[in-house]
């Protein structure tokens, strides 16, 4: 039986299983992830990172990827961009995320 294409709220889900190693927490929560779209056979996703010379940028992609295919049927085209429009600030955090770090909301 062919898994259903999961729905933009549970590709969000899948992806608060990916934790940016430096900041400890999920990239959902640090305000990493910009967009997910589902549409038929594809998922798409744009993330950034916190600055572009994160080490771990690379990293990051590859399991927000993987966090995707492993919830998507067989079939289903999955596709990561990193981009860097609008530039991260710490402002696209959840509240989660900013009383973690201790900083206003």
């Amino acid at each position: 039986m062919t898994r259903p294409l999961p729905d933009e709220s549970a590709v969000y889900d899948a992806l608060r299983q990916v934790d940016d190693p430096e900041a400890g927490m999920n990239i959902v929560e640090l305000g990493l992830v910009y967009r997910v779209q589902t549409s038929a056979g594809r998922i798409d996703v744009d993330m950034t990172m916190t600055t572009p010379a994160c080490p771990v940028a690379e990293l990051l992609v590859d399991q927000a990827r993987a966090a995707i295919v492993a919830i998507a049927p067989e079939d289903t085209e999955v596709q990561v961009e990193l981009v860097w429009d609008p530039i991260w600030n710490a402002s696209m955090m959840s509240g989660i995320a900013r009383e973690h770090f201790g900083w206003p909301g």
